[in-house]
């Protein structure tokens, strides 16, 4: 199944061509999230059987599975290291406090609790340069952490289902909140506050996710009634909005291909979408196979995506693709500041 395909010959054919060339449906359950490392060929998921899932990407392999019984799993994320995650629980809150664990896949060791959030963790994302992540909770705060100390570096409180993520420069990140309103903070001094505000015109639907483009100059924006935003990351301004059949309970994820030229997303009715962004055309629709998609993302550097549902599946360009065999089946505010947390 492998592709080394370059990323820079992507174009509407190959885009067009990409078809399921392997399948994972062991899962006991629904995918709550998954990740890829940013330099090694490699996949996380986390699913609500409990399960933390490793793959090798470059074969279509999973290599180990470990389950957390007390904790759960929900959101989970790639630190630097490829066989170490941040991964947060669905399980026990109330009673541990544990909300977030930095987990080492090699020996199934938790290195570090995080504790702060009241309520269950929505977004998380990692510093593409250095310790730092961040969590959006239910609770109505962000926190910045550090994967060397226990204690939180920061906290914001706002209004709403926050989202957050850092550009691919480690330089920015974006906080989503209530109204629909986006706020840019620098990262080596974001207690001054957000330095610009960006309004997704006339939706006041709350962000469920966003990701930055590789090249830093595009955002894209999924909402919970399922509308895709592309914005210039610099000026706000809106290159492109796509609208998907509602997906009730379930929240879909869209993705943008590395060089920043294509959109990929699930709908509420189980098909699959593509985009050329700089057209602002539909180039591909496909029926998922797996019902409505959860979570969607590009490989950093392969032609390659993966959907989940209940259901792991990875697509690759038709031209490099065996037939799709069924593996391991059997198995808001503008004075908004953020506070200093002692250590």
């Amino acid at each position: 199944m492998a592709t080394k395909m370059s990323l820079t010959e992507l174009d509407d054919e190959i885009v067009r061509s990409m078809s399921i060339g392997a399948v994972f449906s062991d899962f006991g359950g629904k995918i709550n999230s998954l990740d890829f490392h940013r330099k090694d060929d490699l996949l996380v998921t986390a699913s609500e059987d409990d399960s933390v899932r490793l793959y090798d990407i470059a074969n279509a392999k999973l290599i180990k599975t470990t389950y957390h019984k007390k904790h759960g799993a929900d959101r989970i994320c790639f630190t630097h290291h490829p066989s170490s995650v941040i991964c947060s629980s669905r399980h026990n809150l109330e009673s541990t406090g544990e909300a977030l664990r930095y987990l080492s896949m090699y020996d199934n060791r938790c290195l570090r609790y995080f504790k702060g959030h009241k309520e269950r963790v929505v977004s998380l994302c990692m510093s593409p340069v250095n310790d730092s992540f961040m969590s959006g909770s239910l609770d109505h705060s962000v926190r910045i952490w550090d994967l060397r100390v226990n204690a939180c570096q920061g906290i914001l409180r706002l209004r709403g289902r926050p989202t957050v993520a850092y550009d691919q420069q480690g330089l920015v990140f974006a906080v989503a909140m209530e109204g629909g309103a986006i706020k840019l903070f620098d990262s080596r001094s974001y207690d001054k506050g957000p330095f610009d505000t960006f309004l997704v015109g006339g939706d006041t639907a709350e962000v469920c996710d966003i990701k930055f483009s590789n090249d830093g100059k595009s955002m894209l924006l999924t909402t919970t009634n399922n509308n895709i935003y592309v914005l210039d990351a610099y000026g706000g301004e809106k290159r492109c909005g796509f609208s998907l059949e509602p997906s009730p309970n379930t929240t879909i994820e869209a993705t943008i291909t590395p060089d920043g030229e294509y959109v990929i997303s699930g709908s509420g009715d189980g098909t699959l979408h593509a985009w050329n962004i700089n057209m602002r055309n539909e180039v591909a629709a496909w029926n998922s196979h797996i019902g409505v998609t959860a979570c969607l993302k590009w490989a950093p550097r392969r032609a390659m995506f993966v959907a989940a549902s209940t259901v792991l599946t990875f697509w690759i360009p038709n031209n490099c693709s065996k037939p799709a065999a069924e593996t391991g089946s059997t198995d808001a505010q503008a004075g908004l500041q953020f506070e200093q947390v002692g250590q």
